[in-house]
C-alpha cells in the first residue's frame, strides 16, 4: 500500500494572528481622523505646556531656558516687572477700546448684509473679506504710509486703536453673520404680530438670540488684538505692547512673569470661551423650542 502524502493545514495560532491583525488595522482605518485630531490637538498645546512648566522654573541668570529648579514666587508676584505691567495694561487697554468699536460695527454692518439689500452689496462682502486675507506684513505697511500720507503728528496709542479696529471688524462681521444666516425669522414675525414694535422685537427677540455670535466674535477680536504684533510693529510708534515687550526681551532676556503672565491670558481666555460656547448652545435650544400643536387629552369639566 502507497502513502497519501498529507496536505497542510494553516494553524489556530497563524489564523488567530491574521484575525488579529486585520482586527487591527480595521479599527485604525475606523478611527483614523480621530487619532489624527488627539495628534494635532497635542501638538498644538506642546508650546503652551512648555511655557507652563517654565513658569515655575527658578533660572539663574537671565535667560529661562533650561530647567533649574522649582518655585512658587514668580505666581506669588507675577506684577513685580514695572515694565512688563505697563506694557500689559497697554495691551488690555488697547484690546479692550478695539473690542468694543468693533462689535458695534460689526454687529451693524452684519445686520446690514444679512437683513437688508442694497447697492454695493456684494462688493462689501467681498471687501470683508480682503482684510482676513491680507498678510499682516502689507496691511502693517499699508497703515503706516497710509497715516503718513495724511500726516501723522506722531504714531501711537491713536494708530494702534485704528489699526486694530480696522482688522478687528472683519472677524466680528464673519461670526454675527453666520448667526444671523441661522436666524429663525419667525420669531420676530410672532413677536410683531403680538404688538411689539420694531425696537421692542430686537431687544426682546433678537438681541438676545444673536448675543452669543456677539460675544464670540468680541472675544476673537480681543485675543487678535491683544496678541498682534506684527501691525502694532508697525504703527505702535514708542508705544510698547505686551508683545512688542516680549520681542524686545527676548534679546536680552525673557523674565520668568512673562510665561506666568501668558498663562494668566490663556487660562482667561478659555474660561472666556468657554462660558461663549454654552451661551452659544444656550441659544439653539432656545431658537428650537417650538409649540406643539396637539390636540390635549385633558377631559373638560363635567364633559365625562
Amino acid at each position: 500500500m502507497s502513502a497519501t502524502p498529507a496536505t497542510a493545514t494553516p494553524g489556530r495560532g497563524s489564523l488567530s494572528a491574521e484575525t488579529g491583525v486585520a482586527r487591527a488595522w480595521r479599527w485604525l482605518r475606523e478611527h483614523a481622523v480621530n487619532i489624527v485630531a488627539v495628534l494635532v490637538v497635542v501638538y498644538l498645546l506642546i508650546p503652551i505646556v512648555v511655557i507652563f512648566v517654565f513658569s515655575f522654573n527658578n533660572p539663574a541668570g537671565r535667560y529661562n531656558f533650561t530647567w533649574v529648579g522649582f518655585t512658587l514666587s514668580h505666581w506669588s508676584h507675577p506684577f513685580s516687572n514695572t515694565e512688563l505691567t505697563n506694557a500689559l495694561l497697554m495691551s488690555l487697554k488697547l484690546a479692550l477700546l478695539a473690542t468694543v468699536i468693533s462689535t458695534i460695527i460689526g454687529t451693524m454692518m452684519a445686520l446690514a448684509l444679512v437683513r437688508h439689500s442694497f447697492f454695493g452689496r456684494r462688493v462689501t462682502n467681498f471687501l470683508i473679506v480682503i482684510p482676513m486675507a491680507t498678510p499682516e506684513v502689507v496691511m502693517g505697511a499699508s497703515l503706516l504710509s497710509f497715516f503718513l500720507i495724511l500726516g501723522t503728528p506722531a504714531l501711537g496709542f491713536e494708530t494702534l486703536l485704528i489699526a486694530h479696529v480696522m482688522f478687528c471688524i472683519s472677524f466680528v462681521v464673519v461670526v454675527v453673520r453666520s448667526r444671523l444666516i441661522g436666524f429663525d425669522r419667525s420669531l420676530e414675525e410672532a413677536a410683531k404680530d403680538l404688538g411689539a414694535d420694531a425696537f421692542t422685537t430686537f431687544r426682546l427677540v433678537t438681541f438676545p438670540l444673536i448675543l452669543p455670535g456677539i460675544f464670540g466674535g468680541a472675544m476673537l477680536a480681543f485675543a487678535l488684538s491683544i496678541d498682534d504684533f506684527v501691525i502694532s510693529n508697525f504703527n505702535a510708534g514708542s508705544t510698547v505692547t505686551f508683545p512688542l515687550y516680549i520681542f524686545g526681551a527676548a534679546q536680552r532676556g525673557i523674565p520668568v512673569e512673562v510665561y506666568v503672565v501668558a498663562m494668566i491670558l490663556f487660562f482667561g481666555t478659555v474660561l472666556a470661551m468657554g462660558f461663549a460656547t454654552l451661551q452659544q448652545r444656550r441659544a439653539e435650544r432656545m431658537t428650537a423650542i417650538r409649540p406643539e400643536q396637539e390636540e390635549s387629552d385633558i377631559a373638560l369639566p363635567g364633559i365625562a
